[in-house]
């Protein structure tokens, strides 16, 4: 993508943090710089690229210049690689003079040169961070479009249309092209419909996941009803009001799931369309999402890796698990060298080493989809009561799930708080760990029954306080993290690991206009690390935390109540704070006595 302009200094606009300029500071395209500087709107048409076609690799090139005293033309070029792999922001390629890097004898070296193009950690994140600022603005404009110009739309249905739209349109590359918007004619034709012809791309995709026959029928079964409702397929000045929700999807969304933002994106997604679902505010702390840094905290307190099985008994969009199934398949990369034998394993992984339990139906479809766009490990999320669940794999599979890892986010209006889940998935382990978070006030009281059966046959690592923000906007309840080791049951003598994590080192806003509501700003990053190694190896890793941060103490397995312990104060005073005392004490016995004797002296 090569765009030209003819005027000094109009190459290219970079914004503070060094990257090309093309949004302004409401996460909106930057039209004015995209129309003025040659590179800017070289990338910004690659963007188009990667969101409307199967391109995930595209070369940018701006070209300008102007013309010297003598009247010679000196030329400015600028050379970017827009790619998937650095979310469609683009990086720098190299400095070129002129165009002969295009030359047939010179374009391997070059193609070569921005495929090795890898981004530092630091910047990875800086890049991530800009996108997830986009999608939050993308999704505000879709979820208002929708609501305010498509009438008849009930918050199901949206959610539905939503996840229908996006998997007509992810593709399988080399096996299935991605429907596109064009192809939707809204048609009045019996069988060629635009909802028939989404659900037709939809089954083909499905096919092409190879899931197992009963949950593809249970999934089209479910999309049906919304995609082929006589008035969303009625054409109206010749366009249907399917085709118009599912180009405005397209548009506000499709650039982010073809850029490898899956994780975050679909965090993003699902917190968005829960709003949609119009939940009574007594049910508002059972549909709270955990935060995707809190979900990799747990999978890593449950010691998840290449080998583990790890279930979750309140699955919600399944986000525990997709960070579960990243973890084990990095876990995979790093350990495994025969390419043959990678590819193995991760479908492996995929298809038999997670399994998750969703009951709200609508949840259930954000889970399978979520599952999906990461790349589907979506075969064993099953839309089922857990406190009913037999342990068995999922449809046309009769054997146990031999689960080793746990976590989750219960719902907390449940039993005990959510510990029923608990005490259900614990019972039915007999090895491994578990990492849960919860209300605080299932330590202390309100789950007490359900504690004592646990700790009869696993054993109780760490008790974490969470910051009382966490879920700021969602929820303000105040939650723990308890980690288990299973099979084993607790005794009085064994060590409890308490940390007070109240200070994570992010500070939250809920301002819904803010560009980011998640600062790091006490080296929070620094801080989830020593907490996990705390948990994993106790005081030796102290170095962030404060001992008033930290303590090793014990609880009564046949208690139930006190998993919520603070460090103890040290009220026995040392032999300095008893000099200053006496010391204090004196000085003020001899200021008296002075004083008295100027007072009588009448000086």
């Amino acid at each position: 993508m090569i765009e030209c302009k003819g005027y000094k200094d109009k190459l290219i606009k970079l914004n503070q943090d060094g990257q090309v300029d093309n949004k302004t500071n409401k996460n909106e395209p930057n039209f004015a710089n995209i129309k003025s500087y040659a590179l800017n709107g070289a990338v910004h048409y690659a963007n188009a690229l990667l969101h409307y076609t199967k391109y995930t690799d595209i070369i940018a090139i701006g070209i300008t210049g102007s013309k010297d005293l003598n009247g010679k033309i000196e030329p400015q070029i600028a050379v970017y690689w827009v790619s998937a792999k650095n979310y469609g922001l683009g990086q720098e390629v190299d400095k070129y003079s002129d165009l002969s890097f295009l030359k047939k004898e010179n374009f391997e070296d070059f193609i070569a040169k921005c495929q090795n193009l890898d981004l530092e950690p630091e910047e990875r994140e800086k890049l991530k961070a800009k996108r997830e600022q986009e999608i939050d603005a993308s999704l505000i404009k879709l979820n208002n479009d929708i609501y305010k110009t498509e009438q008849g739309l009930g918050e199901k249905e949206r959610i539905y249309l939503v996840a229908a739209s996006i998997m007509a349109t992810l593709g399988v590359p080399g096996k299935l092209a991605p429907l596109e918007k064009s192809k939707l004619e809204s048609s009045q034709e019996l069988g060629n419909k635009d909802g028939d012809i989404i659900l037709q791309k939809i089954k083909a995709f499905l096919n092409e996941k190879q899931l197992p026959a009963d949950k593809k029928d249970m999934i089209a079964r479910t999309l049906e009803t919304p995609l082929t409702r006589a008035n969303i397929n009625e054409a109206q000045n010749g366009e249907s009001q399917l085709k118009r929700v599912f180009t405005k999807i397209v548009d506000d969304l499709g650039i982010y799931y073809k850029i490898g933002l899956t994780t975050d994106f679909a965090g993003k997604l699902f917190n968005e369309m829960y709003s949609w679902l119009g939940f009574a505010q007594d049910k508002l702390n059972d549909i709270v999402l955990t935060p995707s840094y809190v979900a990799r905290l747990l999978v890593k307190l449950a010691r998840v890796n290449r080998d583990s099985y790890v279930w979750d008994f309140a699955t919600g969009s399944a986000g525990l698990l997709v960070a579960a199934m990243h973890e084990m398949l990095l876990d995979a990369k790093e350990n495994i060298k025969s390419p043959d034998a990678l590819n193995e394993k991760s479908l492996k992984i995929k298809a038999e080493q997670l399994l998750g339990l969703e009951i709200i139906e609508e949840v259930y479809m954000l889970a399978i989809l979520n599952m999906i766009m990461m790349g589907d490990g979506s075969s064993n999320i099953l839309n089922q009561n857990s406190l009913n669940f037999n342990g068995n794999y999922s449809l046309g599979r009769t054997d146990s799930f031999p689960a080793d890892a746990f976590v989750l986010n219960p719902p907390y209006s449940a039993d005990g708080n959510g510990m029923v889940f608990v005490q259900k998935a614990l019972s039915m382990m007999h090895k491994g760990y578990g990492a849960i978070i919860i209300q605080a006030s299932a330590g202390s009281g309100k789950a007490k029954e359900y504690n004592q059966k646990i700790l009869k046959t696993n054993t109780l690592l760490a008790s974490i306080k969470m910051p009382p923000d966490l879920f700021l906007g969602k929820s303000s309840v105040q939650t723990y993290i308890y980690v288990f080791k299973i099979g084993e049951a607790h005794q009085k003598e064994d060590t409890v690991k308490f940390i007070d994590f109240s200070n994570d080192g992010y500070t939250r806003s809920n301002r819904k206009k803010s560009s980011c509501n998640l600062r790091d700003t006490d080296n929070a990053k620094g801080r989830y690390e020593e907490l996990f190694k705390l948990v994993r190896y106790g005081k030796k890793s102290l170095n962030i935390f404060s001992e008033k941060e930290y303590f090793e103490g014990t609880i009564d397995p046949n208690n139930g109540n006190d998993w919520n312990q603070s460090a103890p104060i040290d009220t026995k005073p040392s032999l300095e704070d008893f000099k200053k005392t006496v010391g204090d004490y004196l000085a003020w016995e001899v200021s008296n006595i002075l004083k008295n004797q100027k007072d009588s002296s009448g000086k």
